[in-house]
């Protein structure tokens, strides 16, 4: 599933891209929070780029250990030009 209509994201896509920029801004690589998670290394690179449908439970895991809420992983990123 790539896209929905027009040019919002999808929820999955949303999540995936925030989930990488706040990892990122945490200074976190997909190992180290994968290791908080006690997910897979590979379950969370699949998960950024969009390619799981992830339960709600690992969303939390995930905003959890971000230190975010999942309502924040779901909201679209406003300034990005990309679709």
């Amino acid at each position: 599933m790539a896209q929905r209509e027009g040019t919002r994201k999808s929820a999955r896509f949303t999540f995936a891209a925030n989930m990488k920029r706040f990892r990122k801004a945490l200074g976190l690589s997909q190992e180290r929070l994968a290791d908080v998670c006690g997910l897979h290394r590979t379950y969370i690179g699949s998960v950024e780029r969009g390619e799981r449908n992830i339960s709600i439970d690992n969303m939390e895991v995930i905003a959890v250990a971000l230190k975010e809420s999942v309502i924040r992983l779901l909201e679209p990123d406003e300034g990005s030009s990309k679709g």
